[in-house]
């Protein structure tokens, strides 16, 4: 059975991925502070972990965790390691007024616990293992009042990318949750201390995402088919990050999704026969390993319309690509586009980036304006060959996870997995 290894692990996210990491029969590690981890394990052998073990330890001791790295010693070897555990700063106290105590604490365990734990598990990681660092939203953009929060985050996002790079055979992503209904924001809304239409009020799906919401992007992301995530930022945030409007977005009266709802996954195809005849083939060759599910299904679209065009063309085959979308489907269904990362034929390398950063600014604007509608917009950056049919089948799995209910709360992202300099530098 694969191990993993969570840290914060006893409330909030890090006790709602414990709990899916069992219900897929994962050998359970279970970190935290709190004395409430040692409950944990055994609700996750109930949820049918191979096995459960809780620490109770601070991670910015360094004897706790040359101690822990003595009990990892004689425990399954790591198939992922999820680093959860962070603290805001509450007390809305300027940083020019604040002394180095406060400031510290927040930053050891925001931003240095999460690279000594590496160094401890390090050895006891397999070859391929997938490190999962949960950052923030914040981390992307400053939010002021909450001490080093936000530099901790963007911190700890740089690491995330600088270790990508240094062991590329590991996998390395990070997650950037926005807000989530946890304990706290609940029992801020009971006391009637939070409005939801204020706490929405820029969040282009109109909502709260559910902790199970996040355990289920982290789970995906401990999987060995996340490994071509190496290097990115999955931000599941209902669209916060992505929106710049000045208005305020409606409050949701959609019910999401159960996350296991079946998805039925469908084609809109372009002008490319061998690239549209790979995704089929791809696609119909999947479709019995999910027809058994139950219930109504999850509508997902996978789009090669923005593969093939020349590079004039591309915005347009993108805006053509959503507004088929768009009248297909009255709500909640998914798009997901694949745009091609490098430049093609003899078309120089600055000239596709232009009409690149064009195009994956037009799906987080399409994704703001349909987001009303229960609809999501995303998008795939593709090497040329990523479109042969041993890679697009190699790439369902991410297809499938980022067009169905897991991923329900991602909207607006252009996720580059090509691989190739030119996407990244132009």
């Amino acid at each position: 059975m694969p191990a993993v290894l969570i840290t914060g692990a006893a409330s909030g996210i890090g006790r709602a991925a414990a709990l899916q990491f069992a219900q897929q029969g994962w050998d359970c590690l279970l970190v935290d502070i709190s004395p409430a981890i040692a409950a944990l394990p055994a609700h996750c052998l109930a949820q049918g972990a191979a096995s459960a073990q809780a620490f109770a330890l601070d991670l910015t001791d360094a004897q706790a965790l040359a101690q822990l790295g003595r009990q990892l010693a004689a425990l399954p070897a790591l198939d992922a390691l999820v680093n959860n555990a962070g603290i805001s700063d509450s007390s809305g106290r300027p940083l020019a007024e604040q002394a180095p105590a406060q400031w510290q604490r927040l930053l050891r365990l925001n931003l240095q616990a999460p690279q000594a734990l590496f160094d401890t598990c390090l050895p006891r990681l397999k070859p391929d293992a997938r490190i999962v660092n949960v950052s923030s939203g914040a981390g992307q953009k400053a939010i002021p009042w909450r001490g080093l929060y936000s530099p901790s985050k963007a911190g700890l996002i740089a690491w995330s990318h600088s270790l990508a790079q240094r062991y590329p055979q590991l996998g390395v992503t990070t997650l950037c949750p926005g807000f989530v209904r946890t304990e706290l924001v609940q029992g801020l809304m009971d006391a009637g201390r939070l409005a939801l239409a204020d706490a929405v009020a820029k969040i282009p799906l109109g909502r709260l995402a559910e902790p199970e919401e996040m355990a289920a992007a982290l789970v995906f992301l401990a999987q060995p088919q996340a490994h071509v995530l190496s290097g990115q930022v999955i931000s599941v945030d209902g669209g916060s990050g992505i929106y710049g409007g000045s208005s305020r977005c409606a409050l949701s009266t959609a019910v999401p999704a159960a996350l296991q709802t079946p998805l039925h996954l469908q084609l809109q195809a372009g002008s490319n026969a061998a690239c549209d005849g790979a995704w089929l083939q791809a696609l119909q060759a999947d479709a019995p390993a999910h027809a058994a599910a139950t219930g109504a299904p999850c509508q997902g679209v996978v789009s090669t319309q923005a593969l093939a065009p020349a590079v004039s063309d591309l915005l347009e085959a993108v805006l053509s690509a959503g507004q088929q979308f768009a009248a297909a489907h009255a709500r909640d269904a998914s798009l997901l586009l694949l745009l091609p990362a490098s430049a093609p034929g003899d078309v120089p390398a600055w000239q596709h980036q232009t009409a690149l950063a064009a195009a994956r600014m037009l799906v987080a604007t399409l994704a703001c304006e349909l987001a009303t509608q229960g609809l999501r917009i995303n998008a795939l950056l593709l090497s040329p060959e990523q479109a042969t049919e041993a890679a697009v089948a190699q790439l369902l799995p991410l297809v499938r996870f980022l067009a169905g209910a897991q991923a329900q709360f991602v909207t607006g992202q252009s996720l580059d997995i090509s691989g190739t300099k030119e996407s990244h530098h132009g």
